[in-house]
């Protein structure tokens, strides 16, 4: 791939300071890890997500699409092609009759900062994500959730574009959502706006469930170290934290990477850590809890770019 001809493609429609070449990807990762990107493109309109989905197409670049980094790895030789992080930052909310509120948002926007918003108006089903680091694309990407709750309870529709630029709309049931999964995961394209379902209700009430959660993550998650939330998925019959607890696993090292001395579930960059680092641990977590419990611990974290 030529990088320079690709960039001097998309300068012809984007304005340069928002494409960034050999970009360090632990500048947008709650990890804090990997390696480079070869073009890092932050846009904030439609039609320049769409004109660079049209040079990656026209010159065969790969692309990835990234929310707000809080649930992925990057490798340390970083990612071949282009890094698309869409920064679509509108929220339009319409109150309806018998309490709904429909609220437009763009992908782009912070899941906290929506909670806040949404709380300041009297909005109520968002709390159980006020505590979570990631954006709405990335949210619903993964079908994000906490507290007894997860996206696929609150969105109601999904702007999307093709790899083609193409502008789709799928509703709730045609996202195919399940636990820590979409229809989006199997789809190459981009996620530009989620419209959610939710209700007027007690403002004191979404205050105090907000206030609660907060206070739960706080005391329960190493929130002062660099992580990617819980590194493995929950199995039908088993808590994946739980059977690496049972292992006593709390602490283990590998270089900078380590097993959470607070919550088992979470492995943490305790300074200077490579990807490499955090993959080494994984597995040595993951082979300890199946020659202890016969369970295979797959990640919830997305790993991605070249070792």
């Amino acid at each position: 791939m030529d990088i320079k001809k690709v960039y001097e493609e998309l300068t012809k429609q984007i304005e340069k300071e928002k494409i960034k070449i050999d970009e360090p990807m632990k500048n947008h990762t709650t990890f804090k890890t990997g390696g480079n990107a070869d073009l890092f493109l932050k846009l904030d309109k439609i039609e320049d997500i769409q004109y660079g989905l049209k040079v990656a197409k026209e010159y065969g670049v790969p692309f990835f699409v990234l929310g707000n980094g809080s649930n992925i790895l990057v490798l340390d030789k970083g990612i071949r092609g282009i890094v698309i992080k869409p920064d679509l930052k509108n929220v339009i909310i319409e109150k309806e009759p018998d309490d709904k509120v429909k609220v437009k948002v763009g992908a782009g926007v912070m899941l906290p900062f929506l909670a806040r918003k949404l709380y300041e108006q009297k909005i109520a089903g968002m709390e159980f994500a006020c505590g979570i680091p990631g954006s709405i694309g990335g949210a619903v990407y993964m079908n994000s959730g906490a507290h007894g709750s997860e996206m696929e309870n609150v969105v109601k529709t999904t702007t999307y574009l093709t790899p083609e630029g193409e502008v789709l709309v799928l509703k709730n049931q045609e996202q195919d959502f399940s636990y820590r999964h979409s229809v989006f995961e199997k789809m190459q394209g981009v996620i530009v706006e989620s419209e959610l379902e939710l209700m007027i209700g007690d403002k004191e009430e979404i205050k105090r469930k907000m206030d609660e959660n907060t206070a739960f993550r706080k005391a329960k998650q190493p929130i002062t170290l660099p992580s990617a939330g819980s590194f493995f998925k929950r199995g039908d019959d088993f808590i994946a934290a739980k059977l690496i607890d049972d292992c006593k696993l709390k602490g283990t090292k590998v270089g900078g990477a380590q097993v959470s001395t607070l919550h088992a579930g979470f492995i943490v960059n305790s300074g200077n850590a490579t990807s490499k680092d955090i993959i080494e641990l994984a597995k040595l977590v993951k082979e300890k809890v199946e020659k202890e419990f016969g369970k295979v611990l797959i990640p919830e974290v997305q790993i991605i770019g070249e070792e």
